[in-house]
């Protein structure tokens, strides 16, 4: 996905793809290890359960992690987790910012292409 200028139908192949991808993954990986899947879970389903910081600033923060991290199975991940969680494109957008900020242009280029191809990708499959 990196450095490749794809029209807007193959961008969109590409994030759903990629999210596929990794839930194909995750459960061949709970398949053949499921103490160290069922425990990674539990741990990952608390860490974003509500509490002192709502669920949705959660996976904001995952998202600017991610991008942070050059993490793209992640960064759709938790873009789709934002949406599903109610953050808004300006607040999503702003994340990206801020990701960029500490991570350079390297960030900002994941911020302007698969941020928001992904945003806009999983909001038309709401409707």
């Amino acid at each position: 996905m990196e450095g490749k200028i794809v029209s807007q139908q193959e961008s969109e192949s590409i994030i759903e793809s990629a999210l596929h991808e990794y839930k194909s993954g995750i459960g061949t990986f709970s398949e053949k290890m499921p103490g160290i899947a069922s425990k990674y879970n539990e741990f990952t389903q608390e860490c974003f359960k509500e509490g002192a910081i709502s669920e949705k600033d959660k996976q904001l923060i995952a998202l600017g992690i991610s991008i942070h991290a050059q993490d793209e199975y992640c960064m759709i991940y938790h873009i789709k987790g934002c949406l599903d969680g109610g953050a808004s494109d300006q607040e999503i957008l702003e994340t990206a910012g801020v990701a960029a900020a500490f991570g350079g242009g390297a960030a900002m280029s994941q911020a302007v292409t698969l941020v928001l191809q992904a945003i806009k990708e999983f909001k038309q499959t709401k409707h």
